[in-house]
């Protein structure tokens, strides 16, 4: 009954469908199955008998509720049941017995939950929302995708306005979109985060909440906090008020990740450089880090800087350097490769400024990779998208990295003092 879930056969399904046994228990039923979206004419009357003989002459539906009151070898009958259940349906069964052998040999059989009667409407509410949510789930019957790992990529960017946030909700977008991934964004700038208004999306509560309650947090919290962007991508986002600090030592974000983890196949992670100083453990797990920078010399001493953090405090992160933003001819600060000389790596992506597209992806409310097309900054974005999710992936070339951080941020001065030099020439 509970076998891997395929979306595909679903769509072909009844959403719901119950048999319970007495007039009570259906009414109780009845606005709740409303309330999620469901028939009512879909709660009937019978109980687990019942249900064995309509649904050995139709369709399962995608979730089950069967009333055990009136059988007298309840877990016999289940597996009754399950001769009849196409794999895939998501079964809540209740009962009166209150026994923790018959419950969990009832959860072993295949059944979600089993709920004790009697019970009141927040027990089903929750009980059919959950299992709303495993239905939703990330896994299906297809063994090459559930041997996919799952990538969990984190964004930084070395400046304000480099645009770290810009490519982290288009490559969430594209990953989900066309790529067909199932993904999380996750924006950690609680206060002026600009992941969801990318997205067009109103960020609601559910990160507020989380950081208040962790202990809130698991998988029916992330189901109801995480707000849709389509049918692939779920955003987690927050606009807290400016004059109400979020206190938090990072177990609910490092919490929300591990939620995340076990619900999607990628996760994108937006963290702002001072949440990435005050919670450095953020980054244990992470696959990717894509490094946002600009040419400019702020960028440079501060992408020297955090390639230094991640050797030291997350060596298992593949990192990915983006030049973003970089605006066409010889308008640079500096230069490509006197940038790549003083951090000694290569820039593996390039994508270069166009303000025409951030223009219109603004107005429309469209991720850049969505307004981009076929576009030079689209073609990065897909890039940079390629990459993230192929975790055999090559590091890039880089080279030698020997030396001191003191050693690499001495090498800025010859930058200065070659603009210094360029300044006077051209005073003279």
């Amino acid at each position: 009954m509970n076998a891997p879930f395929n979306p595909g056969s679903a769509s072909m399904r009844d959403p719901f469908q119950a048999y319970v046994c007495d007039d009570e228990t259906a009414e109780l039923m009845k606005p709740i199955a409303s309330e999620l979206g469901w028939a009512q004419e879909k709660v009937a009357k019978g109980g687990l008998s019942n249900a064995v003989q309509s649904l050995s002459v139709s369709a399962s539906p995608n979730i089950l509720f069967v009333d055990l009151s009136e059988s007298s070898d309840p877990l016999n009958d289940i597996n009754g049941l399950a001769e009849v259940c196409e794999p895939g349906t998501i079964v809540i069964a209740a009962g009166q017995v209150n026994d923790v052998r018959l419950y969990r040999d009832l959860l072993s059989s295949g059944i979600q939950d089993y709920l004790l009667k009697p019970f009141n409407a927040d027990q089903l509410r929750d009980a059919l929302t959950q299992a709303q949510m495993v239905l939703a789930g990330p896994r299906n019957a297809d063994g090459e995708e559930q041997d996919r790992p799952h990538v969990m990529t984190a964004f930084i960017g070395t400046r304000g306005g480099v645009g770290a946030s810009t490519l982290a909700s288009s490559i969430a977008w594209l990953t989900s979109e066309q790529q067909g991934r199932l993904t999380a964004l996750l924006d950690l700038d609680i206060h002026f985060g600009t992941d969801a208004l990318a997205l067009d999306l109103e960020p609601g509560r559910g990160l507020i909440d989380a950081i208040e309650n962790p202990s809130r947090i698991d998988g029916l919290f992330i189901e109801r906090a995480m707000v849709k962007a389509n049918e692939k991508l779920a955003v987690l986002s927050a606009e807290a008020p400016i004059n109400q600090p979020m206190l938090t030592d990072g177990s609910a974000y490092y919490q929300l990740e591990e939620e995340i983890r076990s619900a999607f196949e990628i996760s994108v992670i937006d963290i702002p450089r001072q949440t990435l100083i005050q919670y450095p453990h953020l980054l244990n797990d992470v696959n990717r880090a894509v490094i946002v920078t600009e040419l400019t010399l702020a960028a440079t001493r501060d992408t020297i800087r955090l390639l230094s953090w991640f050797k030291s405090n997350a060596p298992q992160a593949q990192v990915i350097l983006v030049a973003n933003r970089v605006p066409a001819g010889n308008m640079l600060e500096i230069s490509k490769k006197d940038f790549e000389t003083s951090v000694e790596r290569k820039i593996d992506l390039v994508i270069p400024f166009d303000q025409k597209i951030a223009v219109q992806a603004a107005k429309l409310g469209k991720t850049l990779a969505e307004a981009s097309g076929s576009s030079k900054v689209g073609s990065g974005l897909r890039q940079l998208a390629d990459r993230i999710v192929s975790l055999d992936g090559e590091q890039s070339d880089e080279t030698d990295d020997g030396g001191s951080l003191m050693d690499k941020l001495g090498g800025l001065k010859s930058l200065i003092s070659k603009k210094s030099g360029k300044k006077e020439t051209a005073d003279a």
